[in-house]
């Protein structure tokens, strides 16, 4: 059995973490026969006023004074702890001692503990079930709860019991004010947090989930378009500059084709083949989704796959079209709604938009566009519909009023 002097415990100062010169936070560490483990007291001291021999406040003020009492009780709770797991014969280890000073038992789960967990089986299974995009979302939203468990909380983890309604509620208030992010962006990042809070009651790590009683609807939002005329204006626009007619053509391709950046960015002539009627067809999986999205080749991207194909630039990446990144396409696609005297914010995602509601208005069942779009559930496609009525409507309305 472990003898009480294999125990040492040690206050220090982490200086990488500190706030300013004169806020560095107090860290505890307890090593057990030579093995450490330590943890953040929430508390910070001045360097000049700090003790590192004796790992303890220097000075006589009210302030110290009430420091060095706290530091003085967090010791006398590690040997409680110590104690406790002698008296109810368990095996003493650093680990086990920090576990009984912050609370936790044997078995208890911490929120990064299980999203981590959570990020681990995710990366296993790409890209078979998710896709790399969906990943790093993830490791996003990581960052996020780190950065929040400090900034509310000052401390690097919570236990799983400690979450609540309310944590939820201000980790919402929080996404929308100190990170000036909308209903939607707020909604989406609390979305991912809730997929690991049920990973962890389906693990009975957690009796209750606490978001049971909050809401994580998204908001509808305006899907803009271009118009069939808007459309033509920018094919028909005579473009002498090279980059700009490349970006265009690219452009132009994902409106008769409905894929998104990162798709057309990943496509090669491998995708490239004879559909069930005989006709070229783009086979291929969104990297979004991982959801097929095969899709028959209308003339206009059919005549924009022959006028690069000895393009150097899709030949050096081994790529079916010449794709510049994504900032840089949007950033020449505002100059080229400017040349083409289009008054609406021209970005990549546009053209998905386009295709989607330029198939529906033409009469393609909602079905196939999903099918097309590589859509897993049609409702997401049914935003595209919604769009197409209400241009039917107002225009219908501008009808009656000339009828009138």
């Amino acid at each position: 059995m472990i003898q009480r002097e294999t125990l040492a415990i040690l206050f220090y100062l982490r200086n990488d973490k500190a706030r300013s010169e004169s806020e560095v936070p107090i860290y505890m560490r307890i090593t057990v026969n030579g093995k450490r483990s330590e943890m953040a007291i929430q508390r910070y001291s001045d360097p000049l006023k700090w003790n590192k021999a004796g790992g303890f406040a220097k000075g006589t003020k009210e302030d110290i004074r009430e420091l060095n009492e706290y530091l003085d009780l967090l010791r006398s709770k590690v040997y409680k702890a110590q104690r406790d797991l002698l008296e109810e014969d368990k095996p003493i280890s650093a680990d086990s001692l920090r576990n009984r000073v912050q609370g936790k038992t044997e078995g208890q789960k911490t929120l990064i503990e299980v999203f981590d967990y959570h990020n681990q089986l995710m990366a296993e299974k790409v890209p078979a079930e998710y896709s790399k995009t969906t990943l790093v979302r993830f490791k996003t939203t990581l960052g996020h709860v780190k950065a929040y468990l400090k900034y509310k909380y000052k401390t690097d983890d919570l236990l799983l019991t400690q979450l609540n309604y309310k944590f939820i509620s201000e980790f919402d208030h929080y996404f929308r004010t100190v990170k000036g992010c909308n209903h939607n962006t707020s909604i989406k990042y609390l979305k991912n947090v809730k997929k690991v809070v049920n990973l962890a009651v389906k693990n009975d790590w957690l009796r209750k989930d606490p978001f049971s009683k909050f809401s994580v609807k998204l908001k509808p939002v305006h899907r803009d378009f271009l118009t069939e005329d808007e459309l033509h204006q920018i094919e028909d626009l005579k473009i002498s500059i090279a980059r700009l007619d490349m970006v265009r053509d690219v452009f132009v391709f994902s409106c008769y084709t409905g894929y998104a950046y990162v798709d057309v960015e990943n496509l090669t002539s491998a995708n490239l083949k004879k559909g069930i009627d005989r006709n070229l067809w783009i086979f291929t999986n969104r990297e979004k989704t991982s959801g097929k999205s095969n899709v028959p080749l209308l003339p206009k991207a059919i005549e924009i796959i022959e006028k690069y194909e000895d393009h150097p630039v899709a030949n050096e990446k081994g790529k079916l079209l010449p794709v510049i990144s994504n900032q840089r396409m949007n950033a020449y696609l505002k100059e080229i709604a400017d040349l083409a005297d289009i008054d609406k914010t021209l970005t990549f995602h546009l053209a998905r938009h386009t295709f989607a509601t330029m198939m529906l208005t033409k009469g393609v069942s909602i079905e196939t566009v999903a099918e097309m779009l590589g859509h897993k559930d049609i409702r997401t496609t049914q935003i595209y519909a919604k769009v197409v009525e209400r241009k039917v409507s107002d225009e219908m309305n501008i009808l009656k009023r000339k009828l009138k």
